[in-house]
């Protein structure tokens, strides 16, 4: 109901944060002379001066500054820095991110589980398995078993907070300081440090900016105690894999579970593929549901159409 809006929709087969799939339809000969063949992903969008909101992942160089009508970007994941990239986004238009009750499920089922393979000792019984060996080990306590969670946004609070529930002792991480009830909260560079020293599982859900891009290299990796675990479910860019496979290698990092890697998909030549102690998946930790992200996007059209103000609104200065 109510006016007529044109949207674009720019969503790969496969995304970063999920299996979104944009349904469009067949390419018309007219669209093709407009938009022009051969621009991946580009068929399709029509009279281009009509559309006020883009819905997109990672488009093409130049295709969001062609839309001279635009007012909306809505980023197809929780993260944002795949647009931020692109230097010629149009000024003044604002950017949301979705916000998704499944996705936000998932990364903290995810997170849970890793953790939970540490606690019980998964690894280590799969190796008895396998030498076909019936031994018990000394199982841990929850409470021994210290998280500590890098971000502590709308993901990062949440996986917290469910951690402090299964009775882990939990710690979180961010550049500006925060509060979450039972969480012992760490801020700013004067903050990490001791957040390090006392994390034997270190959660990384930092978003990506030129100030998060490698925090994961071989001085803060070295600030972990000897024997932590490393969950990485953020952006590949957090990590510089030469630091933390010497870590593994050298018995400073006892495991790694990754979900992003710096370069996706995961070479196969990768020695992460082959690593005793490395958990890879691919990207797959949370993946976005139209059915739950929808209903935001919706009501954020709304807002802009009223001229309210816009709800998971990002700041590109800041990378979120």
């Amino acid at each position: 109901a109510g006016e007529e809006q044109r949207f674009a929709v720019h969503a790969p087969a496969q995304l970063g944060e999920g299996d979104d799939r944009a349904a469009r339809r067949q390419p018309t000969d007219q669209d093709r002379e407009d938009d022009g063949e051969g621009r991946e992903g580009l068929d399709g969008v029509g009279a281009r001066e009509e559309i006020e909101v883009a819905l997109a992942w990672d488009p093409p160089p130049g295709f969001l500054a062609s839309l001279p009508s635009l007012r909306l970007i809505v980023s197809l994941g929780m993260g944002v820095d795949h647009l931020l990239k692109h230097r010629d986004l149009p000024a003044g238009v604002p950017i949301v991110r979705i916000h998704d009750a499944s996705l936000i499920d998932q990364m903290s089922e995810y997170c849970q589980l890793a953790c939970l393979r540490i606690l019980r000792l998964s690894d280590e019984y799969d190796a008895l398995q396998r030498d076909a060996a019936w031994k018990r080990l000394r199982l841990p306590e929850a409470r021994d078993l210290r998280i500590g969670v890098m971000g502590l946004g709308a993901i990062g609070a949440r996986v917290a907070a469910d951690h402090l529930r299964q009775g882990f002792a939990v710690a979180g991480w961010a550049r500006s300081a925060k509060k979450i009830d039972g969480v012992e909260c760490f801020a700013g560079e004067d903050g990490l440090a001791p957040f390090l020293a006392r994390s034997d599982v270190l959660i990384c859900l930092l978003p990506l900016t030129p100030q998060t891009r490698g925090i994961l290299d071989a001085r803060n990796l070295g600030r972990l105690p000897r024997g932590a675990h490393v969950v990485n479910v953020a952006r590949g860019g957090h990590v510089v894999d030469e630091d933390l496979l010497a870590a593994l290698d050298s018995g400073r990092i006892a495991s790694a579970t990754l979900d992003v890697f710096n370069q996706e998909p995961l070479p196969a030549e990768h020695p992460y593929w082959r690593h005793p102690k490395v958990r890879v998946t691919p990207h797959i930790a949370g993946q976005s549901n139209p059915r739950t992200a929808a209903p935001g996007v919706a009501d954020n059209i709304r807002r802009m159409r009223a001229g309210e103000s816009l709800h998971d609104l990002i700041d590109p200065a800041a990378g979120y």
